[in-house]
């Protein structure tokens, strides 16, 4: 009888589990980069048990860039796009894609633009007719060098070049004379004297107040699961809460993003105060619409009701 009991307990314990375990909601979700602070967000948050808090489990997949990520999410291959160039988004959007931004990832420029440490290409306007290196089409990085040439004065050669590892190795090589990142990425070669920057991303003055990348979710699946997007959007902030207070965080990105803790810890504190990657901030909304229109992404500005469409909180009521 005891046995009998306890094999029965043991069995309704297994199906609360399984119960448990169905009730979790999964999330496909790309993030372009692997290495950027912005981008470890969700693998740092689920490894730390705060997207499983809210009921959700993530599967997590890279790409080279934020136009493949928008891609993936105009598919429906995945359901959430991290980094997602906003000018393309609302070009995508005006074209009837079904995505929409449900926040931001950074608001305002961190990337750097530098050269190689023997090129004698010393400021922005020595690259006058050079390859200038940005992450893929319809990326914020290909929106900043456009926006370079305008506030410079200067015509280059823009070129789409994927991520910071295999643009760093075309600069070191020669096939590119301008290359781009985002720290940590090929930023420890700038500390050692290897590369120089060239423009850091804070000085394209155009992109100073806009949230120039989104976190963008696929139109059907919003619909359907708006819920679910709240819940991912809590633990997103959460994530960011325990990044910027809890010292272990440190060490877990260090060792995410294969660097060492001291230049974790740099890219933190020198380059991504916690205010820009609120992902609640969506600021510039008008300039960009402006920006997408004078680069063609955009063929007329968007209604209230539009933007009212495209940029959605699924986390406010």
């Amino acid at each position: 009888m005891i046995h009998s009991r306890l094999f029965a307990l043991a069995c309704v314990s297994f199906l609360a589990l399984e119960a448990s375990a169905r009730a979790d909601d999964q999330l496909k979700v790309a993030v372009g980069q692997r290495g950027v602070y912005e981008n470890s967000i969700s693998e740092l948050g689920q490894d730390k048990g705060f997207f499983k808090k809210h009921g959700l489990v993530l599967d997590v997949l890279y790409t080279q860039g934020s136009g493949e990520t928008q891609q993936a999410v105009i598919s429906g291959s995945v359901d959430i796009g991290i980094g997602v160039g906003t000018h393309s988004v609302m070009g995508a959007f005006s074209k009837g894609a079904p995505i929409r931004a449900i926040g931001s990832t950074i608001t305002g420029a961190y990337e750097f633009w530098y050269v190689r440490a023997d090129s004698p290409i010393k400021t922005f306007k020595d690259a006058a007719d050079k390859m200038v290196a940005y992450s893929t089409n319809g990326s914020s990085t290909m929106m900043m060098v456009a926006a370079m040439q305008k506030q410079f004065d200067v015509k280059v050669k823009p070129t789409a070049t994927g991520s910071p590892t295999a643009t760093f190795t075309q600069v070191m090589s020669g096939q590119i004379d301008v290359g781009w990142s985002a720290p940590p990425l090929a930023y420890q070669p700038v500390m050692d004297g290897k590369t120089r920057m060239l423009v850091p991303g804070r000085d394209i003055v155009a992109f100073r107040s806009q949230s120039i990348r989104v976190i963008a979710a696929n139109a059907g699946d919003l619909d359907k699961r708006r819920d679910v997007y709240a819940r991912y959007l809590a633990a997103y902030k959460e994530t960011i809460d325990w990044m910027y207070s809890d010292p272990a965080s440190i060490d877990a990105y260090a060792k995410w993003a294969e660097v060492s803790p001291e230049l974790a810890r740099k890219v933190r504190d020198d380059f991504l105060p916690k205010d820009i990657v609120n992902p609640s901030r969506i600021d510039g909304i008008d300039a960009m619409v402006e920006d997408a229109i004078t680069y063609k992404l955009l063929a007329a500005p968007l209604t209230k009701e539009q933007l009212a469409t495209l940029f959605q909180r699924p986390d406010v009521k």
